[in-house]
């Protein structure tokens, strides 16, 4: 499966951004999705991922109560939709796919990869 991810910007502390990742190639309700950031100098982490049906869904504890996961799986769609952002929220965000681990932190059970979108949050 190709993802591609975009709906970065530079946005003002406390403003709010929705990312999306289109993907294409297979049958997309048969993966289960994720969103990772990785910021300048860290390591890649984890942010949320989402079950096939959307119905499962998990957060990091850093982002629990300002961002949400969903997906459309007739539009073949994954969102994260990012409210009350903070500077630390700044990082280069990557949307994943994996074909069998359900709330997995793990970059390892993520098979398929899209390019990345910069959120930039300026205090």
């Amino acid at each position: 499966v190709q993802l591609q991810a975009s709906g970065g910007g530079l946005v003002q502390a406390g403003e709010s951004l929705r990312l999306s990742c289109a993907a294409s190639g297979r049958t997309f309700s048969n993966y289960i999705m994720g969103w990772f950031r990785q910021a300048p100098g860290k390591e890649r982490e984890f942010v949320t991922s989402i079950s096939r049906s959307g119905g499962y869904t998990r957060y990091v504890d850093s982002v629990k109560g300002r961002f949400t996961i969903s997906r459309d799986n007739a539009k073949n769609t994954v969102y994260l939709q990012m409210n009350s952002l903070k500077s630390d929220d700044t990082a280069v965000y990557y949307c994943a796919a994996s074909e069998n681990v359900i709330g997995s932190s793990d970059v390892v059970d993520y098979k398929y990869w899209g390019q990345g979108t910069l959120v930039t949050v300026s205090s």
